[in-house]
């Protein structure tokens, strides 16, 4: 097969480790029946499942109307264009499509061989009571065990745990290779696989050396699951002196298989280290399934908090709302990259997850992040991920947040905060959608929508030089503009009703009303912060409240004014207001004069709490009338 040819790798699935050529010439299938070039022996496949074929110099995927659908990096496809990288999932079957020799080297650390596997010799150490025998043979022995249970814990990623695991048994057996392969809930396929090679790990990370894929006799670990025992194998096959093999068994269930292997006919593995092994199984087992789960947590937790909506629904019965549901439904089919505008506060990010949720996309991440909030260097490795020693504190590599978003959407808040070393980068996503991590050297392939948001005048900034105009344009395919809330006053109540009823469900007392006059404050109000400061507005009412009823009094400062003022609304609500305040101040005024002074005495007379009462007269700017007389 040449370098450069097409072909199918399987990543999962009982083809695992296979790879397959595809001849340009033919129609590549793949599906139940044994006539297809790929045969996946699994009932949630069809018969023929998708077909592969050569189009216009490349290769498409085309869904056979398979029952259970085609997917391509998570997502279902009729047809689609096949790119180096792709992943294609075909039931529990998953396949890389890869067209370049580099690709392939990566990922053929380690191959597992099918074919018969007579060892002239073995020991086996079978489960006794539902758990494998675990206690070594000598205190030496038990002292090493003890060291490499104590390294493991010290050690939380997935990756570098499997390494760690590795290097340490290596370094009390004559280990050539090894590999951890975990399990999924189905034994027969594998969720995770690692490598590993002494010899490209004792040599210095100058020094360039072909990569040596770890081949993992497929009999010998099916038979270790198979019988729930580890056992060490003597000239089991061609070029290997000896193996060991032990099941990761984790509260009666196997999670995975430890494989290890010898060149060396002088340095064979001995009984002594099948015992090792089989001590350093059990604890191993629990260290590399936490992390597993925790990996998966985190990764799980980060998507399910991206997803929570961070401010309020869109609501609002304004023409110029709308207007706005109106753009939504009609750009959440497509995959088009949306520029949305407006002031801060206006509610830029909902629609952004509204387009989301709308859009063939919804099952699938929405993954935002807020450039202004960031410096350029960390929002960098935020957005790509980064390898391991890129930089200083990069102790493992991380997977960034368009990596997090592939098959979704990824929204960039403020994307006018960009840099423009950023900018240059960001429009190679969105022409390309392609990257490279931080420190790294492999491009990564994406499949994500883009929506973007700014409070800037993105033109002004192509003037002043600060914003790439060839990223604007690719930016702004379809674009829309958030009102300011002073632009639609007559959703003010909706919204304040809605922020009410969201904040005194944190309260054990019930939810209160909006009296008539502080509704006429909001609504003169011109709401510089917009959506956000109305909810910060009404939080605060909520929880300063006296009764059951939200007053103008207990609305800020800046709001309690502008609901004073008599000449910036042709509303009456206004007026009123301060009619009602002026015989406020009269009574709070008379109450005093009539108890000499006396708060606690002008309180209970005028039916409220001395606080109240010292909260009224601050709120009013009551103390220098008070001073004077």
């Amino acid at each position: 097969m040449s370098p450069q040819s097409p072909r199918l790798i399987c990543l999962a699935g009982k083809n695992q480790g296979s790879v397959v050529p595809i001849d340009p010439a033919v129609e590549f299938s793949i599906g139940r029946d044994a006539g297809n070039q790929i045969s996946v022996a699994d009932l949630t496949a069809s018969r023929r499942h998708c077909a592969i074929r050569a189009k216009d110099g490349g290769f498409v995927i085309a869904d056979l109307e398979s029952h259970n659908g085609t997917f391509v990096n998570g997502s279902q496809i009729t047809e689609r264009v096949l790119e180096h990288g792709d992943r294609v999932r075909v039931g529990a079957s998953t396949f890389l499509f890869a067209q370049h020799a580099q690709l392939e080297s990566s990922l053929s650390e380690v191959e597992i061989k099918d074919g018969d596997w007579n060892a002239a010799s073995s020991i086996v150490m079978p489960n006794a009571a539902g758990r494998l025998q675990i206690m070594p043979s000598s205190p030496a022995d038990l002292e090493l065990v003890l060291k490499i249970n104590t390294g493991l814990g010290s050690v939380r990623e997935l990756e570098e745990l499997e390494r760690k695991l590795l290097e340490s048994i290596a370094e009390v057996t004559p280990a050539d290779r090894g590999a951890v392969l975990m399990v999924g809930k189905n034994p027969d396929e594998f969720t995770s696989i690692f490598g590993w090679d002494k010899l490209a790990s004792d040599l210095d990370t100058d020094v360039q050396i072909e990569a040596r894929p770890v081949h993992v006799s497929r009999p010998a670990i099916d038979r270790a699951l198979r019988e729930r025992a580890a056992f060490l194998g003597n000239n089991a096959a061609e070029g290997i002196a000896s193996l060991l093999v032990v099941p990761l068994i984790v509260l009666d269930r196997i999670v995975g298989v430890i494989y290890l292997d010898t060149a060396n006919p002088q340095t064979p593995f001995e009984e002594r280290h099948l015992q090792l092994l089989a001590a350093v199984g059990p604890i191993a087992g629990v260290a590399l399934e936490n992390a597993r789960r925790l990996q998966w947590l985190q990764e799980e937790n980060d998507r399910l908090q991206s997803e929570v909506a961070a401010g309020c629904d869109l609501i609002g019965e304004s023409s110029a709302m709308q207007e706005i549901h109106r753009f939504i439904a009609k750009v959440a089919p497509s995959d088009s990259t949306v520029l949305i505008g407006g002031e801060s506060g206006t509610g830029k990010e909902m629609v952004a997850r509204a387009i989301h949720a709308h859009s063939g996309r919804a099952e699938q991440p929405f993954v935002a992040i807020n450039c202004a909030a960031l410096t350029e260097s960390l929002l960098e490795a935020e957005m790509f991920g980064h390898e391991k020693g890129a930089f200083t504190g990069a102790v493992a590599q991380r997977k960034g947040k368009l990596e997090a978003a592939n098959g979704g959407t990824f929204f960039l808040d403020e994307v006018g905060e960009l840099s423009l070393v950023l900018q240059a980068k960001l429009l190679r996503v969105l022409q390309e959608r392609e990257f490279e991590r931080v420190g790294g050297t492999r491009s990564i392939k994406v499949d994500l929508r883009l929506i973007a948001a700014t409070n800037r005048d993105l033109k002004q900034a192509i003037q002043e030089k600060t914003f790439r105009q060839d990223l604007y344009y690719r930016l702004n395919v379809v674009s829309v503009d958030m009102p300011p809330l002073r632009a639609r006053r007559q959703d003010i109540s909706l919204l304040a009703a809605h922020f009410v009823a969201k904040h005194a469900g944190k309260s054990p007392r019930p939810a209160p009303g909006i009296s008539p006059e502080a509704s006429a404050c909001l609504a003169n109000y011109d709401w510089p912060g917009n959506v956000r400061e109305l909810e910060n507005a009404m939080e605060r009412a909520v929880v300063m409240r006296s009764g059951e009823w939200i007053l103008p009094e207990d609305l800020p400062d800046a709001v309690l004014e502008s609901g004073s003022s008599t000449g910036t609304s042709a509303s009456p609500l206004p007026k009123y207001h301060a009619a009602v305040l002026e015989t406020k101040k009269q009574l709070i005024l008379k109450a005093l004069e009539v108890t000499g002074g006396n708060y606690t005495e002008a309180a209970k007379a005028l039916g409220v709490q001395v606080n109240y009462l010292h909260r009224l007269i601050r709120n009013m700017n009551l103390k220098e009338l008070i001073a004077k007389k």
